[in-house]
């Protein structure tokens, strides 16, 4: 693996990013993070071992560099950047909405860009990480990006056409279960229970039924329809899934998360 490896912005994706890769075998004197302040440097230092240095000391120390940093900071990052940094460095863009060839333009001719697209639960090492390679990364740099992002969960390797998409199923898509969980947590309470007690049932209920879709190999549907007996009560609740739209208000909204994330792509933050 090439070394050292730098994060550049260590806010909660970008820590998470540090943890699992010290977990999974990188030595903390090859990991170089910045920020921008002296008290949170402080506490990576404490924390995992590791050497807070300023952007332009990691882009001159860093073989790899990954770009943790909020879409609205980007362009200015690259310009503190782009003077230190040569076409034998590798820059791991993992913010939302910010494309290849945005990175490459600003940067020394040739310099291999490779764009992820992450979801909140690599947090908890469970993540998924869509990967797509800009103009000048090869099958090494894409095989070093999902050995970094595996440390916290899978990667998935997509055409960057296909980006925006993914960021509609994949980075929003912790807060579609969210929203239904709490939903049905709100059901449970009409019916009478608890809230604590509703919330275990249904936070239970997704982790089995994620975990069967994962491990089963078996289809959504053919999952269900193990559970609809003729007549009986799941049959009844999807009946009024459907007649109030549910299915299709899901598409609607994927649809929507995909073309907010082609405007982001395009300069539109408003």
């Amino acid at each position: 693996m090439p070394q050292p490896v730098a994060v550049l912005g260590t806010g909660k994706i970008g820590e998470a990013l540090l943890s699992g890769m010290i977990r999974a075998g990188w030595a903390p004197a090859d990991l170089l993070v910045t920020t921008r302040r002296s008290e949170r440097a402080a506490e990576l230092r404490t924390r995992y071992g590791v050497e807070p240095v300023s952007n332009a000391d990691a882009a001159k120390q860093a073989d790899t560099l990954i770009l943790a940093v909020k879409p609205q900071d980007m362009g200015r990052l690259l310009d503190e950047l782009a003077p230190h940094i040569t076409p034998d460095r590798l820059i791991i863009s993992a913010a939302a909405g910010i494309t290849t060839s945005f990175i490459e333009e600003r940067l020394a001719d040739s310099t291999p860009v490779v764009r992820v697209m992450p979801n909140t639960p690599v947090l908890v090492d469970e993540g998924m990480s869509v990967i797509s390679a800009g103009s000048h990364a090869t099958a090494a740099h894409l095989a070093h990006t999902e050995e970094i992002f595996g440390a916290v969960g899978k990667t998935l390797r997509v055409p960057e056409t296909q980006q925006d998409a993914c960021t509609a199923l994949s980075g929003s898509g912790p807060a579609y279960f969210y929203y239904l969980v709490e939903a049905m947590t709100d059901a449970g309470i009409l019916l009478g229970l608890p809230r604590d007690k509703a919330h275990d049932l249904i936070v239970q209920a997704a982790i089995g039924a994620a975990v069967m879709l994962r491990d089963s190999g078996e289809h959504p549907v053919k999952l269900r329809e193990n559970v609809t007996s003729p007549a009986g009560t799941t049959i009844n609740a999807i009946r009024e899934l459907e007649n109030h739209g549910v299915r299709a208000a899901l598409i609607a909204a994927l649809e929507a998360a995909r073309d907010r994330s082609r405007e982001l792509a395009s300069g539109n933050n408003s």
